[in-house]
């Protein structure tokens, strides 16, 4: 049975002129660490007999960990190597976040108890050091730089996070190359049967049929145009990574569908042509910021020929009350600039441009189901992924996607299709009465 290591007198602020690191620890979580905990300087706290267990093996370890506000110093400690886990796999921490999450709580420490803490760390650990070069600048020094999803912006965070490497991206998402969720049938099917089902699904909302027009707008690696290319569909695909169009067209030649599929590198902005039958935005609403979305929808909108169809997907809040900025984590190391709101402020900006919404439809749970897959992925290709990006970066991405994993189960963030169309000027919206695919 695992048992917790209560505070010993040693650890009583009223009998210590110093403190251990994990006497620390024990004062500011009340002597309940829920895994195993040790430290460079030979102390330790937690369960013994827990299956998990961390070590800060770095004096500059310590040094993120409390000079960075919330669990920012944390994932410093962790991406730089000073916060070692054993029990788990770097790729998929899944199990020790989960743990960490529902049973780990900090207490608010007293001014005396911050004084001993203070003491006991010394001032040269509690002046801060340069993060990890994989940490982006943070949000207001990118604003001094330049305004918040503008192109340049833009540009960059998308570099940041889809220039990493191609073939890094591969060993995670495997054969579909497919960077959003998928849709499963049941638990049990593999992520390529759901990437291809999303695809599906997608494509049978939007009424894809043979000999029509669809632009996929941040498009990707291609497979949404790959996909409806092969049903005979016109697909033209834009996407601000050079990366990903590179090795998108590459595909699109593999497989012979170059006569009705192609991706260009270029901002979603300047997507070319008009009169389509469809659009789909497939994870790109997170990267276009709130206050664009007004923009963002009038320019698809006009995208559309009458009675032609959207199919926005994209990650959101669970209400509409929420900040839209992401936490300091996702900002700083996975997704610069990017922002969610709530279905209701997706849904009102959408139809005050004119779009008509006629179907909402939450995945949230697909997602979770997802992201245990990417995570198989990563541990399963560990040492290839470190070869190919260094394990620093591989360390971001199995934490980033662990944390997902654990924040769509607990309902802190969801992914909403909303299927939308452009009436005619009569109000028809050219849809059938009821839903006409396979859900």
């Amino acid at each position: 049975m695992t048992t917790f290591r209560r505070p010993t007198p040693a650890t009583d602020p009223a009998k210590s002129d110093r403190l251990a690191l994990a006497g620390i620890v024990d004062l500011l979580t009340d002597g309940r660490f829920p895994v195993r905990f040790t430290a460079y300087d030979g102390s330790a706290t937690g369960p013994p007999d827990a299956k998990i267990s961390v070590h800060l093996a770095t004096p500059r370890g310590a040094t993120y960990l409390f000079t960075a506000p919330g669990d920012l110093g944390m994932v410093r400690a962790y991406i730089a190597g000073d916060l070692q886990t054993e029990g788990v796999h770097p790729g998929d921490p899944y199990e020790a976040m989960r743990v960490m999450a529902y049973q780990l709580r900090f207490r608010r420490p007293t001014m005396a108890e911050l004084a001993l803490i203070t003491r006991s760390l010394g001032w040269q650990r509690l002046r801060p050091v340069p993060p990890p070069p994989q940490e982006s600048r943070p949000r207001w020094r990118r604003t001094i730089e330049g305004m918040a999803h503008s192109r340049q912006r833009a540009s960059e965070a998308v570099h940041h996070h889809y220039d990493v490497s191609n073939r890094f991206y591969e060993l995670v998402l495997g054969p579909s190359m497919a960077y959003t969720c998928a849709v499963f049938d049941h638990p049990e099917a593999s992520l390529e049967q759901a990437q291809e089902r999303k695809h599906e699904l997608i494509a049978d909302k939007l009424g894809l049929r043979a000999g029509m027009r669809l632009l996929d707008v941040g498009c990707g690696w291609g497979g949404m145009v790959r996909y409806a290319a092969r049903h005979g569909v016109r697909a033209l695909g834009v996407t601000l990574s050079a990366e990903q169009a590179r090795w998108a067209q590459q595909a699109i030649l593999r497989e012979g569908l170059s006569g009705l599929a192609e991706v260009r590198h270029l901002d979603y902005r300047d997507s070319p042509g008009c009169d389509y039958d469809a659009v789909s935005s497939i994870g790109l609403t997170e990267h276009v910021g709130v206050h664009t979305y007004r923009a963002y929808f009038a320019l698809l909108l006009g995208k559309l020929r009458p009675g032609g169809r959207l199919l926005n997907h994209c990650i959101t809040q669970p209400d509409n009350r929420g900040r839209a900025q992401t936490d300091a984590f996702t900002d700083r190391y996975v997704f610069p600039d990017g922002e969610l709101a709530g279905t209701g402020k997706i849904i009102t900006e959408a139809q005050d441009v004119g779009f008509e919404v006629r179907h909402v439809e939450n995945l949230r749970e697909h997602y979770a189901l997802t992201l245990k897959q990417w995570c198989v992925n990563l541990a399963e290709h560990w040492d290839e992924a470190i070869a190919e990006v260094g394990e620093p970066t591989a360390r971001v991405w199995g934490l980033y996607m662990g944390s997902s994993r654990l924040a769509f189960e607990r309902n802190g963030i969801q992914l909403h299709q909303v299927l939308a169309v452009r009436p005619d000027g009569t109000g028809n919206a050219h849809v059938p009465l009821r839903p006409w695919w396979h859900s």
